[in-house]
């Protein structure tokens, strides 16, 4: 069994406060996009425990011993989700520590696959506690994160194409989210207005990540990548994903983000760089 596991990304993050368990409360309008992993799935018979490996461009920085796979199947066995034990193999194209949403998007995948019947939300609490507050994100293709405990599906999906560029710095959601010192007031951006794809747009532009400025303060090269993507004529607006590195641009069509893609190698060769659409 091969499955497909989607990056996340992040249309707008605001971070509300700061909460007893340490974690903080925020609000985001995300999207999943068809940059994704490989998993390869197979049951193994007569073994008690897990056979977990990664490869790809990315594989190398995964914990191997303690990871978001090895997790999500642990939780899942011990809530009698699954009985049986899995060679897992997960083909790393997403770069990792980089806003992408890559591991939870791993266990979510995983998650959904060796489910057989609706988890109650008693025992989604449980996984997501083990695993992480972003795996609700990965039910929906394109959603609003109201809080930390509710996600909904947007009224309206909107089609967009994404030019992603990875400077390769490694980005540590738990240190970067220790520097906010402001907090952005609770909003509640879903109505009727924003199914229209230009007031969508529109909100978006006005719209930010609250993370940005910190990873911007301690890396400058990623306000000059931003100002780099935005200077093309038909990006709608340029930002960096969760707690970042990983920069993007929402283009008007596929042919101008193709068009961004080509000049931005030659000028950042030694960047990961590549091109994407909503799923």
């Amino acid at each position: 069994m091969v499955l497909k596991s989607y990056a996340k990304i992040n249309l707008t993050l605001l971070v509300n406060k700061r909460l007893k368990s340490g974690l903080h409360n925020i609000q985001s309008i995300y999207c999943l996009i068809d940059l994704h992993d490989k998993i390869f799935l197979k049951k193994i018979r007569n073994k008690n425990f897990d056979q977990v490996s990664f490869a790809g461009p990315f594989s190398k920085d995964i914990n191997k011993s303690n990871n978001s796979v090895k997790k999500v199947l642990s939780v899942m066995r011990k809530n009698k989700i699954i009985n049986d034990y899995y060679a897992v193999k997960v083909i790393k194209k997403i770069p990792v520590f980089a806003g992408l949403g890559g591991g939870t998007s791993n266990a979510a995948t995983l998650l959904k696959h060796l489910t057989k019947k609706k988890l109650n939300k008693k025992t989604l609490d449980k996984i997501i506690s083990k695993v992480g507050s972003d795996l609700r994100l990965f039910f929906h293709n394109q959603g609003y994160q109201k809080n930390l405990r509710s996600v909904l599906s947007l009224n309206k999906k909107h089609n967009f194409h994404l030019l992603l560029i990875f400077p390769r710095i490694k980005s540590s959601t738990k240190s970067v989210y220790a520097k906010v010192k402001n907090y952005s007031k609770l909003k509640n951006p879903i109505n009727k207005s924003l199914s229209l794809r230009k007031n969508f747009i529109e909100y978006l532009i006005n719209s930010k990540n609250d993370l940005q400025s910190i990873v911007e303060k301690k890396h400058k090269i990623l306000r000059k990548l931003l100002l780099n993507i935005n200077e093309f004529k038909e990006c709608h607006f340029a930002r960096m994903t969760g707690s970042g590195s990983t920069c993007y641009g929402v283009f008007v069509n596929k042919n101008s983000s193709m068009v961004a893609l080509k000049k931005l190698r030659k000028k950042y060769p030694k960047f990961w760089i590549s091109i994407a659409k909503t799923i």
